[in-house]
């Protein structure tokens, strides 16, 4: 009975790893004969895994997806994979699914030898999050987001803007974009007839959705153009800045979700960018070390030249008026 639970491990350890096993292949991995084999794949079926065969000369097993989550296999790589994921979860950017990625990471690590705890934990003490805290989502409106993606459905959803004004849209979802600060929904408005770049925290889907659609393509690839959007709206101040740098060095320096880099040039971009505070955006800019020139808005500049005045007086002498 040993022997037989080891080898059932080991065939759906193989099943898992590669789409499709011959019979004569896995009875060759696995040392044994292609009845043997195909006992072990009704057991696997009994226990709940849909194992799908063919009959012929090319016949053969596909491990497929279920009615329920039966037991997985991972090897060292993917289990250390899976609990980072797990922990990063347990404290990002998804409402409600805290709780659950706790207790799923503390059944993972009650399984896991002591060898790959170790390597969890010099991870976990060696790594801190430079991600910006931002809104938390409910993991259900992702996931309704999401599956109206896949299906093509169009989305019915009641939208909070930046200034607090609720309306009711019709949008066909395209993408969801994470910038390591905010989720993001891409999508054809349906009534305005316009792209639109919606924050997932404000949206409440309502059920069910609407009807099926033929997908768009958008004007540029999904993550640029949200960019792009981003500091065109979501921020009270939007700037369009000249750096005097090649974009691949101002882009190494950028964090995600900072706004859209366009070449100007072998040695200047234009980077369009925002935020809700001019001192804030100030300070962004010049902590990067950089020439810049600001091409917009006025209210910048105004704000750069504000503090011109006051540096310059800083370094006037003793007897400069603090007044």
């Amino acid at each position: 009975m040993l022997e037989t639970s080891a080898r059932l491990l080991r065939v759906l350890g193989l099943l898992q790893a590669q789409r499709d096993w011959t019979g004569a292949a896995l009875a060759e991995r696995l040392d044994v004969t292609t009845r043997t084999v195909r006992s072990d794949i009704d057991r696997l079926r009994q226990l709940g895994y849909r194992v799908h065969s063919t009959t012929g000369s090319a016949g053969g097993y596909r491990l497929e997806a279920g009615n329920a989550m039966p037991p997985l296999l991972l090897d060292d790589e993917e289990a250390v994979a899976v609990a980072l994921g797990l922990r990063a979860a347990a404290s990002g950017s998804v409402a409600g699914i805290e709780e659950t990625s706790l207790r799923a990471l503390a059944k993972l690590e009650q399984t896991m030898p002591s060898r790959l705890r170790r390597r969890i934990d010099m991870l976990r003490s060696a790594t801190v999050s430079a991600a910006g805290a931002g809104p938390t989502v409910d993991a259900e409106v992702l996931t309704l987001i999401a599956e109206a993606v896949y299906r093509c459905e169009q989305l019915r959803f009641d939208y909070r803007d930046r200034a607090g004004e609720e309306s009711r849209r019709r949008a066909e979802p395209h993408r969801l974009v994470y910038t390591e600060r905010r989720w993001y929904l891409l999508a054809w408005d349906v009534d305005r007839a316009d792209w639109r770049t919606f924050r997932a925290d404000r949206i409440r889907p309502r059920i069910p959705n609407g009807p099926r659609f033929t997908p768009k393509d958008p004007p540029e690839e999904a993550v640029a153009h949200v960019l792009r959007g981003l500091g065109q709206s979501a921020w009270k101040h939007q700037a369009v800045i000249r750096v005097g740098a090649p974009v691949e060095r101002v882009a190494a320096m950028l964090p995600p979700g900072s706004g859209l880099l366009e070449p100007a040039g072998d040695a200047e971009c234009l980077w369009r960018t925002g935020s809700d505070s001019l001192r804030d955006l100030t300070s962004f800019i010049t902590g990067l070390g950089l020439p810049f020139k600001v091409e917009a808005p006025e209210a910048l500049r105004d704000h750069l030249r504000a503090l011109a005045a006051r540096y310059a007086a800083a370094v006037g002498g003793a007897g400069s008026d603090l007044g």
